[in-house]
């Protein structure tokens, strides 16, 4: 049966085309392009940084530099991009044409600082590593044939990595008007090698998720339902696993050696009662957050989480925010206790992140939005900047690096 590309790798040809904002791409070697350098072979000509619009100022400058991988269009370039706090572009790695790139951060591997990213184009890519002097070391794709997802490229403290990728099976979802083997787009994290790339672990959303947990469009008959949409998967402080569905409403608790789930956060099945501190408020579905992603453990049972609150269709809060949650696993509650919302009003319908700086700021990308910001730890707005029109970033982080010259 000949299948449509499935929704998730629709989004990510449209960012290869400029039309959406940050995500995926195929390798290119060799150092990359600071910027006003020469474009990477296969480059667009003339492709420029997209440069960055400060309109807030206020942040520390011991933060470190911003790291984002913006998605161009007309005379923008798209790829890895380092700016300053001042709104000065650093660095750009201007990518081939038909491809873009995702999570741009620094991570460390083998004790050393490196780079990293993902990049592919459509429904292929690889995540890659350079290290302080832009040249390539190291390439991981997801094993046993899976899709890669662009969402997440995280290094462990031992060295391995941790991807996302999809699948499609198939399932008798009868009961949700849908067919007896209803072709499904199935989210799966794995632990890969990155010097042999041998598969160490992996979890499937279909063998521990019921897809009647999910609050995705149907879609199109006979072609796969993109349920879970998996979009994170992070270390929690022990060393187990966070990972967030964008349609199930779900961050999910994962026990790295097992598989076993350990504990749910929101959605039809959550572990946690939640409820809303004084002053913060749920959303009109009665949950902390919907359409979420970025997950991220600060320690002591707090959480924060980028909160869409909207798919596109369906707003059940508005503003988008970045949320903080407390959980108190001996009384069974998820309390609301902080959240900032998007300086402008604005609701992002997809993609986002929230990154707690080495100081306590909150650094959010507004995800399919154009805006960055920075706040306080008690929620001052600190520093808040755009990308021109038509171009965002997936993912933003505020991160030291020193590369060799």
């Amino acid at each position: 049966m000949v299948w449509e590309v499935p929704v998730k790798f629709r989004v990510a040809a449209a960012l290869v085309a400029g039309a959406l904002c940050a995500a995926v791409l195929s390798c290119s070697s060799g150092p990359a392009a600071t910027a006003g350098a020469p474009a990477t072979a296969g480059a667009p000509a003339g492709a420029q940084a997209p440069p960055v619009t400060v309109l807030t100022k206020g942040a520390e400058n011991g933060n470190g530099d911003i790291f984002l991988a913006p998605q161009g269009g007309g005379q923008y370039g798209s790829g890895p991009e380092i700016v300053s706090i001042a709104g000065k572009v650093l660095w750009f790695h201007p990518l081939p044409a038909g491809t873009f790139a995702s999570d741009f951060r620094t991570q460390t591997y083998l004790g050393k600082p490196v780079l990293t990213w993902f990049q592919g184009s459509g429904t292929d890519g690889e995540a890659v590593i350079d290290n302080a002097r832009y040249q390539q070391i190291a390439a991981v794709k997801p094993a046993r044939g899976y899709m890669p997802d662009f969402h997440e490229f995280l290094i462990t403290p031992w060295n391995t990595a941790l991807i996302l990728a999809d699948t499609i099976g198939t399932a008798n979802l009868t009961s949700l008007g849908l067919s007896a083997r209803q072709p499904v787009l199935d989210g799966v994290v794995q632990e890969i090698d990155i010097k042999t790339g041998r598969l160490l672990f992996q979890w499937d959303s279909a063998g521990h998720v019921p897809y009647s947990d999910s609050h995705a469009p149907m879609g199109q008959p006979g072609q796969p339902w993109d349920w879970f949409h998996i979009n994170a998967v992070h270390l929690d402080t022990d060393g187990n696993l966070l990972i967030s569905s964008r349609f199930t409403w779900t961050i999910y608790k994962v026990n790295l050696r097992t598989g076993a789930m350990m504990w749910q956060l929101g959605g039809k099945h959550s572990t946690f009662a939640v409820k809303a501190a004084p002053g913060q408020h749920l959303d009109s579905a009665g949950e902390i957050f919907a359409f979420q992603h970025d997950p991220e453990p600060l320690g002591g049972n707090l959480y924060s989480v980028f909160d869409d609150e909207s798919d596109g269709h369906s707003t059940l809060y508005s503003p988008s925010r970045a949320v903080t949650i407390r959980l108190d696993p001996a009384a069974g509650t998820a309390t609301l206790v902080k959240s900032v919302n998007q300086p402008e009003g604005l609701t992002a319908t997809l993609f986002g992140s929230a990154q707690t700086t080495r100081n306590g700021d909150l650094l959010v990308s507004w995800g399919g939005l154009s805006y960055f910001s920075e706040f306080s730890p008690s929620g001052k707005l600190l520093f808040n900047a755009r990308l021109p029109d038509g171009v965002s970033t997936y993912r933003a982080y505020r991160l030291p690096w020193n590369p060799v010259s």
